[in-house]
């Protein structure tokens, strides 16, 4: 077994944050599920965009397209629905021998309908049925509307990646909307058996926007506190998690057939050098939670990532990091609620400019 594939021994799934048609065409992504035990893989219009101006196996299809198709977001999914697909089929052994618990392939709608229910509901039924694979989920910001959607598919038995997640408040209230959800789908005469749901918690951009702040603060205790921010939101959304799922609250759900939603982490890409470029995966290996890692850091993970129990190492410390770090003013809810409007910028940016080469 290799050092990925151990990670399993505690619970926790690895997916690959990346897709592209040269992995799928060089059979890299089946070496990653064969031999690594990679789980699931997420995509992103970031993610598409990097691809479809960078791999060569694009080329061909998007010059028929443009003479067939005048609307560039069609010519777009006529290119990545087929990656979706294959992705699905190379994980469907794994969906089926977890009984749909794992083995998922995560489609984007597009960012543009962030502050819109009625249309994300369009887009996200339509996705499904133009995909038309049982491990595919369809991703869906953590926006208002987002979450508004994401109840209303939940309760059509539509599996849901909800993204774009940056603190407590906003996965408190993302759980809460799956609860709704399932409990409209028990009450319709659904099967909750076919439903899976992932919470995508964003992580190192936490850190990334905290860490000026408290630099700026310059007291010890500030500068202490420094790569703390996204750890000490991760760890307790995990006991958020278990409180809700874990509890009285989901036990009726349960007995139903419902799946608990479990945390994925996201931005696990270290983007500050001074730290461990393995830190949003070495200390958040747990039972019920999945990673979502981008290739550079599987790697380092590979070499030099130590594999142990640890999501809820150190709770009592990192409560009080939280505590300290709002002392000091720097309010993580807020926090979160900046990061995810400047995610859905990045994400609209990245859609806009694929769109033009598409």
């Amino acid at each position: 077994m290799s050092k990925l594939g151990s990670i399993k021994t505690w619970g926790q799934s690895i997916w690959l944050d990346n897709l592209s048609r040269t992995l799928i065409a060089q059979g890299d992504l089946a070496r990653l599920v064969n031999e690594d035990g990679v789980s699931g893989v997420t995509s992103n219009p970031a993610i598409f965009r990097k691809a479809i101006t960078e791999s060569p196996y694009y080329h061909d299809d998007m010059i028929a397209l443009k003479a067939r198709l005048d609307d560039a977001e069609a010519r777009y999914e006529a290119l990545v629905i087929p990656d979706i697909q294959a992705a699905c089929d190379i994980l469907h052994d794994t969906w089926h021998t977890t009984q749909g618990n794992d083995g998922y392939v995560s489609l984007e709608v597009s960012p543009f309908l962030a502050d819109d229910t009625e249309g994300t509901l369009h887009a996200a039924r339509r996705l499904r049925a133009a995909v038309n694979r049982p491990n595919l989920m369809i991703k869906v910001p953590a926006t208002l509307a987002g979450i508004q959607a994401f109840e209303q598919l939940t309760s059509e038995g539509i599996s849901v990646n909800i993204t774009l997640l940056f603190s407590l408040q906003q996965t408190s209230a993302v759980f809460a909307a799956y609860l709704r959800g399932l409990h409209r789908l028990v009450a319709n005469g659904g099967n909750p058996e076919r439903v899976k749901a992932v919470a995508s918690l964003f992580l190192s951009r936490i850190d990334s926007h905290v860490d000026p702040l408290l630099t700026a603060l310059g007291s010890e205790q500030a500068l202490a506190l420094r790569g703390r921010a996204a750890l000490a939101v991760a760890k307790l959304s995990y006991q958020l998690y278990k409180t809700v799922f874990h509890g009285g609250k989901f036990a009726e759900l349960a007995n139903a057939g419902c799946r608990p939603q479990y945390l994925l982490w996201a931005s696990t890409g270290t983007k500050n050098p001074a730290y461990s470029d393995v830190q949003y995966l070495d200390n958040l290996i747990g039972a019920e939670t999945i990673n979502t890692v981008p290739d550079a850091t599987l790697n380092a993970f590979r070499d030099h990532g130590h594999v142990a129990s640890t999501v809820e190492q150190n709770i009592d410390q990192f409560e009080q990091n939280y505590r300290d770090i709002e002392d000091l003013g720097i309010f993580l809810d807020k926090v979160g609620d900046t990061l995810q409007q400047e995610g859905l910028r990045l994400f609209e940016d990245a859609f806009r400019d694929m769109l033009q080469h598409c």
